[in-house]
């Protein structure tokens, strides 16, 4: 598997994302006109708050359609650096084993925060889950410049993460 293919499997959960706030705008938008939603009396809200619901799921949908167009111009090139595009290996600090490592996979990218998706492919990463990261985030912003075999160290919270970069693709 390769990065144009994990950057295709980063965008089909972006556009499930879509499809499901679609379906919910639907859903609150008729919620917000229906005639049962009509106030009674001066403390019936239900159409305010289905008003209110509609809006907040239009704004998601913006929100989703950017990172699709944002998505959809992303390079898949090599990097020797960590930025934008690049998929990497952090291995971690573990004191709760004895001093070894855990290993996770991150792609760095504009959008699409949080996404995760686990890699099925026998040659690269099989079963691994690879975490988006964008450079606001802070563990991105440590990243952001590194290269292998850089250490990092970030708090998160009032956890201190470090380790070091293992590999950058």
């Amino acid at each position: 598997m390769n990065k144009k293919e994990i950057l295709a499997k980063v965008i089909s959960e972006v556009e499930q994302l879509f499809a499901q706030a679609l379906t919910a705008a639907q859903q609150a938008h008729n919620a917000a006109i229906d005639d049962q939603s009509v106030a009674e009396t001066q403390y019936d809200t239900l159409a305010i708050e289905a008003a209110y619901l509609a809006e907040g799921q239009s704004r998601r949908i913006t929100q989703l359609k950017e990172q699709l167009h944002i998505l959809s111009k992303q390079s898949s090139d090599a990097k020797q650096q960590i930025t934008i595009g690049a998929l990497f290996t952090l291995e971690y600090d573990n004191e709760s084993t004895s001093g070894s490592s855990v290993s996770k996979h991150f792609y760095l990218l504009p959008c699409a925060a949080g996404t995760c998706i686990t890699l099925t492919n026998k040659e690269f990463l099989d079963g691994q889950k690879v975490y988006v990261l964008t450079p606001e985030s802070p563990l991105g912003k440590v990243l952001v410049g590194l290269s292998i075999d850089d250490d990092f160290s970030v708090a998160i919270g009032a956890n201190v993460q470090s380790g070091f970069v293992s590999a950058v693709y």
